[in-house]
């Protein structure tokens, strides 16, 4: 600590982000990173955007700044999604669009200027209470039923009941993978009409319903998306937001008063090729699912429980091994699977990437080794 810190940095708890080590020959299956890279044509067109017949012209374009609205790629998108470019907002990572969706749209108070509060479930993504520390929003969690399940009914009792300045939730959950059918997401936005309702879709392709069908008719909703996960861009750093042009606005504004030119111009060049190979995103998608239902089932042979899972990753407990000695072990063999110690309800459970085939045939060796004979 340093006296020279504002007061609020005394009070901020950093999200830890999966850990990034330096290790020969490792698996990596702990930060939800595609198991393949991503479309040949995104580093064709990088290519191509820094190409020139000399140094110097290929330069030329690097020393000039990128287009700030980011148009080309949100025209790309809205023709993706079927909507209008006025209802697609980009960013540096879905995280620094889900950070300006909470500064723009879900931060309310009331008249007299206490603090309404926003829901988002007990288990979810751990960067959801640091944007609450950050930007001074009081949370409230609606606890996932027995089965780690979210129950639509429990946010809206807890809306009315706390009278909620908004809604934020992964779908699918995060860490848990467990999907919300869309129907249930829309009557969600039916019972709180005056509610924003953030949908954090950054697994979606993996096997949800993706709320986007949703936005025509419901001017609350805002779904969040990556291309970090589904078209294998975690290294080039662009999300997206997608709702009702008022929405969008709100996070132009925000944006505008953070950082003009959050995507450089090869993220953006980048990320259109990806979109536009949709032969690669097809097979790609249906290769992880294929390769999860593969991983659930060997697991489940070796006596793990493992929660349905939509997303590129399984979240699994063995009622007879405590699961951070497992991750220990798994570690000391060069596997690496992310172990959240909190909250307790989850401490029994890892949560695995779905990698390679041959990484998830060596995963299932080592638990078989670590297992022993006896399970």
């Amino acid at each position: 600590m340093s006296r020279y810190w504002s007061p609020l940095v005394h009070t901020l708890s950093p999200y830890v982000p999966g850990e990034q080590p330096k290790i020969a020959q490792l698996i990596k299956l702990n930060t939800n990173e595609h198991p393949w890279p991503p479309s040949p044509k995104v580093a064709e067109a990088i290519a191509a955007e820094l190409a020139g017949s000399t140094v110097d012209e290929a330069g030329e374009r690097l020393r000039l700044y990128p287009d700030p609205s980011a148009a080309a790629l949100r025209a790309t998108l809205a023709d993706v999604h079927g909507l209008d470019a006025a209802q697609v907002f980009v960013g540096n990572g879905s995280d620094e669009v889900l950070a300006h969706a909470f500064q723009a749209l879900l931060n309310h108070r009331r008249a007299d200027g206490s603090a309404r509060p926003l829901l988002y479930p007990d288990i979810t993504y751990s960067f959801y209470p640091t944007y609450c520390r950050l930007y001074g929003i009081t949370p409230q969690t609606v606890a996932l039923d027995a089965h780690l399940q979210l129950r639509v009914d429990d946010l809206i009792d807890a809306a009315r009941t706390h009278d909620a300045g908004g809604v934020v939730f992964p779908n699918p959950n995060a860490p848990t993978g467990c999907g919300v059918a869309r129907a249930e997401i829309e009557r969600l936005l039916v019972a709180l009409p005056d509610t924003v309702v953030v949908v954090d879709e950054a697994y979606v392709d993996f096997g949800a319903e993706s709320a986007v069908p949703l936005i025509a008719a419901h001017p609350n909703l805002l779904v969040v998306h990556t291309l970090s996960k589904s078209r294998a861009l975690a290294g080039l750093r662009v999300g997206y937001a997608l709702g009702h042009a008022e929405l969008i606005d709100a996070l132009v504004r925000v944006k505008d008063s953070f950082n003009s030119y959050p995507l450089d111009r090869l993220a953006l060049v980048g990320a259109q090729a990806a979109l536009a190979d949709s032969d690669w995103f097809t097979r790609a998608c249906r290769a992880v699912s294929d390769s999860r239902a593969k991983l659930s089932a060997e697991l489940a042979a070796l006596g793990f429980d493992v929660l349905p899972s939509q997303a590129n990753f399984v979240f699994a407990a063995h009622p007879r091994h405590d699961a951070a000695t497992l991750a220990r072990a798994l570690r000391e063999r060069a596997i690496l699977v992310r172990h959240f110690s909190r909250p307790e309800r989850i401490a029994d459970r890892l949560r695995i990437t779905i990698g390679t085939p041959a990484q998830c045939d060596a995963l299932v060796a080592a638990l078989r080794d670590i297992l022993g004979p006896q399970g």
